[in-house]
């Protein structure tokens, strides 16, 4: 059994999130063996930050590694995840699993046949707050837990506009897919992941595409709004078999504050939790004493919610065995109710996801 200092990792795409990776995988002691990209300027920019060699050929970095994270843009995840698996890899696959529900289907499908693993990023669940609430659920402290409000909303938050980020060819799609699937895998992760049967939703595009678009600042250049052909915001109600629903807020950009607020609604007790500040609070109610309502404020250490990520996962791979957490199986119920968004916006009616939905039509 090897160690986790002794796991040879690379890094697949090597923009700034690729950076953020390979810095932590280094406070970890992670062995970074090198990296992979297409463009010649990243190859090279990582190769002098990191020391390590660079390659612009997947089996060039694969064949001395025993894992990769990939942090490709959207549309090339297929690409790099499946020739990682087919080659018997552990694969860290950033989120969300790919660009299209399809593309998606394709990557759980070569990791259900695959000697390795692949583990989906969603850093988030790796929050104490998150771990906190996750305990305590377990333990029936909230009772029935019936809705959740999921919410990833930015007053003003659009990445560079003619980034891939704002292309709908590269990402798939703009806030929900980018920062709402993220609210989504919470939403769904604190109700032990039911089965999704219904999604009504809206997608919209009201400040990207403006000549006019304001902001203080923004990440990436911006090159004006002929290159956003994406949402900048979503509204969504989803319903589950087990009876249990999700409101979701997300946006890019909108006239309101800002709200990173996530609300669990149950029958014996509720939390609130702030995925930005980590702000994390108990309601409950008793009769001891004369009926009263308790507010409990839950205080947490602080955790690096991708290096906790990237511990689990350079554990597993040294272990020889999937985290059994951030599953391609979950990944792609997320993915379905991103795609299910987006079809409801686009018929204005609800989508089905059920055995309804799916059934084959019987041969005439």
């Amino acid at each position: 059994m090897s160690t986790e200092s002794s796991v040879r990792v690379g890094i697949v795409g090597l923009g700034n999130i690729g950076h953020h990776h390979a810095d932590r995988l280094a406070d970890l002691g992670a062995t970074l063996v090198g990296g992979l990209d297409i463009q010649a300027d990243a190859r090279r920019g990582f190769a002098e930050k990191y020391d390590v060699n660079t390659y612009e050929e997947k089996t060039a970095l694969f064949e001395k590694v025993d894992a990769v994270v990939i942090t490709t843009p959207n549309r090339f995840h297929e690409e790099y995840a499946v020739a990682a698996l087919d080659a018997g890899l552990d694969v860290l696959l950033e989120k969300p699993l790919a660009h299209s529900l399809e593309s998606a289907e394709r990557i759980a499908a070569a990791a259900a046949a695959a000697d390795g693993f692949c583990m989906v990023g969603f850093n988030n669940r790796f929050a104490n707050p998150v771990e906190v609430i996750r305990h305590h659920y377990e333990e029936g402290r909230f009772g029935d837990v019936t809705h959740v409000e999921a919410n990833y909303v930015r007053r003003r938050g659009i990445p560079g506009r003619g980034s891939w980020f704002t292309s709908k060819e590269v990402a798939g799609g703009g806030s929900l897919i980018d920062i709402g699937v993220h609210a989504i895998d919470l939403a769904l992760y604190f109700l032990d992941f039911p089965e999704v049967v219904e999604v009504s939703g809206v997608t919209r595009s009201e400040f990207g595409d403006r000549d006019d678009y304001t902001f203080v600042e923004m990440w990436g250049e911006d090159v004006g709004p002929e290159a956003f052909d994406v949402d900048d915001s979503a509204s969504a109600f989803i319903r589950t078999d087990e009876g249990t629903t999700i409101s979701l807020e997300v946006a890019w950009a909108t006239n309101r504050p800002t709200n990173d607020e996530f609300f669990l609604r149950g029958t014996e007790g509720g939390v609130r939790f702030d995925r930005a500040s980590h702000d994390l609070q108990f309601y409950e109610d008793g009769v001891g004493g004369g009926n009263h309502l308790s507010t409990t404020d839950v205080e947490t250490q602080d955790n690096d919610t991708h290096k906790t990520e990237q511990e689990a996962f350079l554990a597993a791979v040294a272990e020889g065995e999937h985290p059994g957490r951030n599953t391609v199986e979950q990944g792609l119920a997320v993915q379905r109710v991103i795609d299910a968004i987006y079809r409801s916006s686009e018929t204005g009616e609800a989508v089905r996801l059920d055995a309804a939905e799916t059934e084959t039509p019987p041969a005439n």
